[in-house]
């Protein structure tokens, strides 16, 4: 068992040269820093296939990543030591699957209020809903980020 993974999970449109992922890779060199392709349930098949045989694991999803990181989690809680979404879209038909459960272990959602993607509105309240132990950040930001993503203490999030 490979403990204490990381991994970045990009949006749909992005890939592993989006400007998340180049940073993480600089970064955190030792940070899974993957592309995903093709729909949700090949996405997340490729995600079980990455993190098989792993533990300890921080989750970063952006976006429909977030919705990925989300659904993995719920599946894998002892596995999962914590969660980092940036504006998740898990507003999304497939994450009400587990609108009766919890996740407990420490969460945090960073949202921009002037995302036009994925409405804060919506996520905010299930996001208090489906993790017990969160940290809602709603920033002034639209939905990449840009002025929000440069300034979080990562060190201290990936630790």
């Amino acid at each position: 068992m490979v403990e204490n993974t990381r991994i970045f999970i990009h949006g749909l449109e992005s890939s592993n040269k989006g400007t998340k992922a180049v940073f993480f890779r600089e970064s955190f060199p030792d940070m899974i820093v993957p592309t995903f392709t093709g729909n949700l349930q090949e996405r997340m098949k490729s995600l079980e296939s990455i993190l098989s045989g792993k533990s300890g694991i921080r989750l970063v999803g952006s976006s429909f990543g977030g919705l990925m990181a989300s659904l993995f989690a719920f599946n894998h809680q002892p596995i999962v030591k914590k969660m980092i979404l940036l504006a998740p879209a898990i507003n999304f038909m497939e994450f009400a699957a587990h609108k009766n459960e919890t996740i407990s272990f420490p969460v945090w959602v960073y949202h921009g209020k002037a995302d036009e993607v994925i409405p804060l509105s919506e996520v905010e309240p299930i996001a208090r809903k489906a993790f017990s132990n969160l940290s809602f950040n709603a920033v002034d930001d639209d939905h990449f980020l840009h002025k929000t993503f440069p300034i979080i203490d990562w060190e201290v999030l990936l630790s």
